[in-house]
Parts: structure tokens; C-alpha cells; sequence
């Protein structure tokens, strides 16, 4: 999309050229298929061998405003081609600094969710011990691995949205994304 907001940008600013050339005479030489046409071979001929050159120039005489006109209209045609290229590069920052917001934010919940499962594999461990030493029950044990297997579930759910997120950054940095 940056790329073809640049062209476009670069495509108008060549249209203003070329409306600005129609202010200048035309001259025009003509040959054919590489070999010169009879009036580029009559140039040196004569009895004198004076070179003879006529060119045919061409310049309209009245155009009622209309060379201007074309102007004024490639002019305004590149600064909608500007005003679109500015509107690319405003969305392309905004999407890098969303996708680093979003992979800082991922971040921190992956590293609670670690901290979680850390903590119910502790809790996990310290049921099944109270539970062999006869002062728990099992299902107070069977609980504690039901909380752990969710917690060790949503850690790789997480695990797989900072993934995502990463990806989104990596499409944001313009590295190398096709459509």
C-alpha cells in the first residue's frame, strides 16, 4: 500500500510536467524503422550543400485557458496524491505503535500466567502430599490439578497471541508481508 501511494505521488508530480510542457512549441523530426525519411535525407542536399533544416513547429495560438486549466488540475492532482501518501505513512505508524502496545501488553500477561502455573504446580504438589499424608482429601488434590491444567491452558493460549502479536509487528515493520 506505501508503495503504491509513493508511485502515485511520483506519477503525479510527472503529470505536472508533462501539462506544463504544452506551454512550449512542439518541433518534430521524422524518421522510420531506423532509417531516415526524405526529408531528413534532402538536410544536405542542394547545390550549395548548405544544410536546409525546416522543422515543423506547431503552438496553438488560442487555447482559452485551457493549457492553464491543465495545470491547475495536475497541480491538484498531486496534492491529492500527497495528502493520500501522507494518509498512508499516518496509518503505517499508527499500526506499528498499536502492534508494540499490544505485544508489551501480551507480554505482561504471559508473564503472569507463568507465574500462575508456577504457583498451582506448587499448590498442586503440596495437595498430593497432604493428600498421601492422610490430612487432605483427593478431591481437594484432583482440584488443585483441574486449576492447574487451566492455568498451563491459558499460558499457551497466551503463548499463541503473543505469537499473533508478533506477527502483526513484523506485517506493521513492512517485513516483506504479500497480500
Amino acid at each position: 500500500m506505501r508503495w503504491l501511494a509513493e508511485q502515485n505521488l511520483v506519477a503525479a508530480n510527472a503529470i505536472i510536467g508533462v501539462a506544463k510542457a504544452a506551454y512550449f512549441p512542439q518541433i518534430s523530426l521524422t524518421g522510420f524503422l531506423g532509417f531516415q525519411s526524405n526529408q531528413l535525407s534532402n538536410l544536405f542536399t542542394g547545390p550549395t550543400k548548405a544544410w536546409q533544416f525546416v522543422p515543423q513547429v506547431t503552438q496553438p495560438i488560442f487555447t482559452a485557458g485551457r493549457l492553464r486549466s491543465n495545470v491547475r488540475l495536475a497541480k491538484a492532482q498531486q496534492q491529492v496524491a500527497l495528502i493520500q501518501y501522507e494518509r498512508v505513512i499516518q496509518t503505517a505508524f499508527r499500526e506499528v505503535s498499536d502492534a508494540l502496545i499490544q505485544y508489551r501488553k501480551v507480554r505482561e500477561i504471559r508473564t503472569q500466567q507463568e507465574l500462575l502455573v508456577t504457583t498451582l504446580q506448587d499448590r498442586a504438589r503440596l495437595a498430593y502430599t497432604r493428600y498421601r499424608g492422610g490430612v487432605d482429601t483427593l478431591l481437594n488434590a484432583l482440584d488443585a490439578d483441574r486449576d492447574l491444567f487451566d492455568a498451563e491452558l491459558g499460558l499457551a493460549q497466551t503463548r499463541r497471541n503473543e505469537l499473533l502479536v508478533q506477527v502483526q509487528l513484523y506485517r506493521a515493520l513492512g517485513g516483506g508481508w504479500q497480500q
